[in-house]
């Protein structure tokens, strides 16, 4: 049962080594129906604890055999947050993984609590999961167990988002039918207008999922992510049903307006822009009309 997996090339991370810290099975306070992982009763807590040495001394292992590793990355079958002894982990980690960077994966269900909060802001990159601001969205979708409130994990995060000093990537994961409507991505918007996330990553079911639901096409992805607030910079991580994207042509002026509606990275222009439409944008990088950012790994396209 390896605690430790990969290493995986990530363009946004770099080289990761994965740190599973429920290996046996599912422990999750969730049961989202987009989960890749059986259904299973929600927990509150571990049933299943590895001790934290065991895990260290795995990760030195794999650390001495991949010396090239650029970010660990704390996981779970289940909700690593829910782990009970993670700050005694993240000092370990820190005592032995040199420049390598930390990231973890959480549902934010535990970001109310205040121990919580301080052990997640000695990770270098925080990634937590929203995929519904309002509560029936957020039920019919995530499955949480009784003792998860949606106003609590949305008070936590705006409250971590003042403590914290790294980088707070915000995932939504759309599921068709639930919160692909309008009036679900306004209240996300509404909520992370005020939080303020280095970057939002919006994506859909990738991985056959627990349940019989089903992803949405990049396309609705593309058009859900222009109604965000122009000032939160949100990338599209799912490249699903692209058969139906044409590349268009686009004039200055409207690679300008687009790019003021929302940056673009270079997967989206791939998509996007025709031949010609792609030398009008390397015209318009030359002129200084048009900017390259590098936010946490990833390049968007903004204007000047």
């Amino acid at each position: 049962m390896s605690v430790i997996f990969g290493p995986v090339a990530s363009r946004r991370f770099g080289k990761s080594l994965g740190i599973d810290l429920s290996p046996g099975g599912k422990q999750c306070n969730f049961d989202c129906i987009y989960c890749e992982l059986e259904p299973a009763p929600t927990v509150e807590s571990y049933r299943e604890v590895l001790p934290v040495e065991s895990v260290l001394e795995e990760l030195r292992v794999a650390l001495k055999r991949h010396p090239d590793i650029d970010v660990l990355t704390l996981t779970a079958n289940g909700e690593p947050t829910l782990y009970p002894h993670l700050g005694e982990l993240v000092d370990g980690i820190d005592r032995i993984r040199g420049e390598v960077r930390t990231l973890i994966l959480s549902n934010a269900s535990t970001i109310h609590r205040p121990e919580i909060r301080e052990i997640l802001r000695r990770i270098d990159t925080v990634k937590l999961s929203l995929d519904c601001a309002t509560p029936r969205c957020f039920r019919r979708i995530d499955r949480p167990d009784a003792s998860v409130d949606l106003e609590r994990i949305k008070e936590g995060m705006l409250q971590f988002r003042r403590e914290y000093r790294g980088a707070l990537i915000v995932e939504i994961l759309v599921v068709e039918g639930i919160n692909d409507k309008e009036r679900e991505i306004r209240a996300l918007d509404n909520f992370l207008k005020i939080l303020k996330p280095d970057r939002i990553d919006l994506g859909t079911i990738d991985r056959p999922p627990a349940y019989e639901v089903r992803p949405v096409g990049y396309e609705t992805l593309r058009k859900l992510s222009l109604l965000f607030d122009p000032s939160l910079r949100v990338r599209i991580t799912s490249r699903r049903n692209l058969e139906g994207i044409t590349p268009g042509s686009y004039s200055e002026e409207e690679i300008l307006a687009t790019l003021s509606k929302r940056p673009l990275t270079p997967e989206d222009t791939e998509l996007l822009f025709d031949r010609e439409s792609h030398r009008r944008l390397e015209k318009l990088i030359e002129k200084g009309a048009v900017g390259e950012e590098i936010d946490h790994g990833v390049k968007f396209y903004v204007p000047a």
